[in-house]
């Protein structure tokens, strides 16, 4: 079997709703033990409002610490022009923008609807364009709202991923932002998204709040989906998703891959200490269940 890339989403995704201030040293020790590991795209940080994500606000300062290895694309998130000039000014080459499948999340979540938010992020492409600069799309809430009144269909999946594969992103990932997707749902999203753009661009972002996160993973590769997000130690989760878990451990997905005779070129060993580093560093709970077992097994030996 191929390789599969995995994007590493755990200091931007999984930090972002982190109440405690994580300090930007302990933030750039993650960052430089993950480009130890292998893995060939990082996630840093966001550019978006301090005041509605105040744990990212130290992103400039962060990538003004950290020495970026070659061979790594490192990726931030941006939500407008503003976002994108301050990413650009700190070297990055690829940034990525957000919307939803679902217009009530979407209006909560950045205060526009669906099709105004694709408006708003067509001066970015634009610019990213002329910029020759890599723009990534993320699909929140493809398996689901977290509002019953507001259900989500492939087929709203697809025209959202399709509007932002045509309009430059190079790749969409789908995301399942409350964790309770099943494969069955993965499969019907996955073959609807399919049908609109090549599935060689389509990423998997899968949480893990109702534990289906792997066997979602393992349907969507099985699609031909070759590109996974994952956040070491399961760091992340989701405001609308009392007692989630976040997202899936990269440990865990590294561990199914090669498993399953995928090349993720992602170093286990390695991995995993990145999500003790942080979990120790900041206090959190490591949610992976491979770096539990390996763990316990090397104290008991």
């Amino acid at each position: 079997m191929g390789p599969i890339k995995i994007v590493e989403v755990s200091l931007r995704d999984g930090l972002q709703n982190v109440k405690q201030e994580i300090p930007t040293e302990v933030k750039a020790g993650l960052l430089d033990r993950l480009g130890d590991t292998g893995l060939k795209v990082i996630e840093a940080t966001s550019f978006v409002s301090p005041k509605w994500v105040p744990q990212l606000r130290d992103g400039v300062e962060l990538m003004q610490m950290c020495s970026p290895q070659e061979g790594i694309a490192y990726t931030a998130l941006v939500p407008n022009m503003q976002g994108y000039h301050k990413a650009l000014a700190v070297g990055f080459k690829e940034v990525a923008i957000f919307t939803a499948a679902s217009d009530k999340f979407c209006q909560n979540n950045i205060n526009c609807s669906i099709d105004e938010s694709f408006q708003r992020y067509l001066p970015v492409l634009e610019q990213a364009k002329r910029d020759q600069v890599l723009v990534r799309g993320y699909v929140s809430c493809a398996l689901g709202s977290p509002y019953p009144d507001d259900p989500v269909s492939p087929e709203q999946v697809a025209r959202v991923a399709h509007w932002l594969y045509e309009n430059g992103c190079y790749e969409v990932s789908i995301g399942d932002t409350i964790g309770r997707g099943t494969a069955c749902e993965v499969k019907a999203v996955i073959k609807a998204v399919s049908e609109k753009m090549p599935v060689s661009a389509i990423a998997a972002h899968f949480h893990n709040t109702y534990g289906q996160a792997l066997p979602n993973i393992r349907e969507a590769v099985e699609l031909g989906v070759l590109t996974v997000d994952a956040s070491v130690a399961g760091l992340g989760g989701c405001p609308y998703a009392p007692g989630a878990s976040g997202n899936v451990a990269t440990e865990d997905v590294v561990f199914m891959l090669e498993g399953m005779g995928y090349e993720t070129g992602v170093d286990l060993n390695k991995i995993i200490a990145a999500g003790q580093f942080i979990t120790n560093a900041a206090q959190l709970t490591n949610h992976s269940m491979v770096a539990k077992a390996m763990l316990s097994t090397a104290e008991a030996t």
